[in-house]
């Protein structure tokens, strides 16, 4: 499931959790996450959390330059009726890329691949101090559900799902 990249073009490309360019993007989220929270996200991340069949990372790409990131894995969420859900984890777009509709595009890219692996619900946690994030999550159809796992008691995050 990827795309051929052309000249102005976004393209997604799946990596592996380890790939190079996909670590330089989640050390930058993580940099973002400590200036708008104090610290970086420490909720456990596996690396064989996010290999087939179980979980894919990707990275996209824009004239062939990597400016974003997003990942989904198998959860154990139960959400909106459905046990067979998928947690998205880390969206991400380069400050310089932002404002172009990329994360719109890499979350419509997770939902077709994740649908593609037989999931049935998207669930998601993302902060109180990402408003951009939380207005992308509602525009596209998410509904926020009760906080879960690492967060479920944070005052400072919101859980969303959705239907694929």
């Amino acid at each position: 499931m990827s795309e051929q990249s052309q000249p102005g073009e976004f393209a997604v490309r799946r990596v592996g959790f380890a790939d190079a360019d996909a670590q330089r993007l989640i050390a930058q989220v993580q940099a973002e996450y400590t200036e708008r929270y104090g610290s970086p996200d420490e909720a456990p991340i596996d690396a064989a959390d996010f290999e087939a069949p179980d979980g894919s990372f990707y990275l996209g790409l824009l004239d062939g330059v990597p400016v974003a990131t997003g990942a989904w894995r198998r959860s154990r969420i139960s959400a909106l009726g459905s046990a067979n859900s998928v947690e998205i984890k880390r969206m991400y777009v380069v400050p310089a890329a932002r404002r172009r509709g990329l994360s719109r595009r890499m979350l419509a890219h997770l939902e077709q691949s994740a649908l593609a692996a037989g999931a049935e619900v998207m669930v998601l946690e993302t902060g109180t101090r990402q408003p951009e994030a939380i207005a992308l999550y509602l525009a596209s159809g998410y509904v926020e559900v009760p906080g879960f796992g690492h967060y479920a008691d944070s005052p400072l995050s919101r859980c969303f799902a959705k239907r694929v």
